[in-house]
């Protein structure tokens, strides 16, 4: 009876020690994810992984603004690359699937494309809205992957990448990145500080195909005028930053008759010279009409993200160049090589003013 009671007692042992090295191998082959504790520009607290490998961009503006940092940490893409657009980005990325607009009156998100793609982060970057904290709660408890927002605003840009650069362990590109940012915001802001009272010029900001559809002043889409010391010649009661903006008639035109008008719109551009309408004005009689140099992405505008920062430059040798000491087919060079990594000629560049500065 002993002797039973002893083979039971040494079975139960050896049963209870292979249960406990099962469970141990177990334990030891799940994964363990170090997180970070972040807190993002809606005061959200978000557990994010410590080494990000893919991540998501939100949409358009959050696209732009992340490509210059880590184009090659994206695992798909808010909108499809143009044919326009292709040669200035890397095949790999061109090629990335489409995951659309994650939120907003515009949501257009492909969920089964971005869950196949398991993203670490889900990253939003740009103007602060209302909304934006349950907007990012929301596309968190939907997707189940961290989503944090970072305010990038024209002037938030500098802070904007060095918080990015943190997040993803791209401190150095994001420092050159921002500090590149600070010199052309210094920049426009010492123009402002040097231009006259009677050397300001009134610019309408033209945003539709036949021209009457205007950003004005006020709106995110015209910031840089101020930002410079441009004139907005549309003043508004009502802003809009939707849908095409302020829609003006030809005879508020008229009574506004700006010194500038500059199109974001090549139809429209090619429209007024032949149009007996448009050709009543003093910008178009003196041939003070410009269109918007456009690709990848509009210099002022669509959407109006980190592509301002060139738009700067442009525009101030466009209307100031007196005191403006600098070739702007460099500054896009240099430009272009840091946020988009692409080599642009010289001959690219003329082409690109071809409407823009030079007639």
């Amino acid at each position: 009876m002993k002797r039973l009671v002893c083979f039971v007692l040494l079975g139960v042992m050896i049963l209870s020690f292979c249960c406990s090295c099962k469970k141990s191998d177990e334990v030891e082959k799940i994964p363990y994810t170090p997180t970070n504790s972040f807190i993002d520009s809606c005061e959200r607290e978000v557990e994010i992984p410590a080494k990000i490998e893919k991540i998501a961009p939100t949409g358009s503006s959050s696209q732009m603004i992340l490509f210059p940092l880590c184009s090659d940490l994206f695992c798909g893409i808010s909108s499809a690359v143009s044919e326009d657009e292709k040669k200035f980005f890397p095949e790999d990325f061109c090629s990335l699937p489409v995951f659309g607009q994650f939120y907003g009156s515009k949501a257009t998100l492909n969920m089964e494309a971005l869950l196949s793609e398991s993203p670490d982060l889900i990253i939003d970057a740009g103007d602060q809205k209302s909304t934006h904290k349950e907007d990012m709660d929301m596309i968190g408890e939907q997707t189940g992957i961290p989503t944090v927002f970072v305010k990038a605003t024209l002037s938030d840009y500098p802070t904007a990448y060095r918080t990015l650069g943190r997040i993803l362990g791209r401190t150095e590109k994001a420092e050159k990145i921002a500090s590149y940012i600070e010199e052309k915001l210094k920049f426009a802001e010492d123009l402002k500080s040097k231009i006259k009272d009677d050397e300001k010029v009134k610019v309408m900001l033209s945003v539709g195909a036949d021209g009457l559809s205007v950003n004005a002043k006020g709106s995110v889409q015209s910031e840089i005028l101020e930002l410079c010391g441009i004139e907005n010649a549309v003043v508004a009661d009502k802003i809009s930053n939707k849908n095409g903006g302020t829609v003006l008639d030809m005879e508020q035109v008229y009574n506004i008759n700006p010194d500038v008008i500059i199109f974001d719109d090549a139809g429209a551009y090619d429209m007024v010279k032949n149009d007996d309408q448009w050709n009543k004005l003093s910008a178009v009689q003196n041939g003070r009409y410009y269109e918007v140099p456009s690709v990848p992405y509009s210099f002022l505008s669509n959407p109006p993200s980190v592509n301002r920062i060139i738009g700067i430059m442009w525009l101030s040798k466009l209307l100031y160049p007196q005191y403006c000491d600098f070739v702007l087919e460099d500054e896009m060079k240099e430009y272009y090589s840091l946020f988009w990594g692409y080599d642009l000629t010289d001959n690219e560049a003329k082409e690109m003013l071809s409407k823009s500065i030079y007639k």
